[in-house]
């Protein structure tokens, strides 16, 4: 088999950005859940940002990132402020 006819395939990440605030109380809430939120002084990233920037080191495909509709423009803006590439970003219907 010659090289152009093996198609490389490569991991496609999904991040899991969804969820309601509750697990957090008080700190995180259901406008502004706990994956957007900066938890470690030291950085200053939030949960969705340090998880993108784990996978910046790995050859794989940019993220795909699913949100509820709510969060949509929080997370496009966090996933901007750090330059990050992805592959969408998924709507949760609720």
């Amino acid at each position: 088999m010659s090289e152009k006819s093996v198609i490389k395939k490569r991991i496609q990440p999904v991040i899991i950005a969804g969820g309601s605030g509750s697990r957090l109380w008080p700190i995180s809430r259901r406008l502004y859940p706990k994956q957007f939120l900066s938890l470690a002084d030291d950085d200053g990233l939030t949960l969705l940002q340090q998880t993108v920037m784990r996978l910046s080191e790995l050859n794989i495909a940019p993220p795909i990132i699913v949100c509820s509709e709510e969060h949509r423009f929080m997370a496009a803006e966090q996933l901007r402020l750090i330059n990050c590439k992805h592959n969408g970003i998924i709507l949760e219907p609720m």
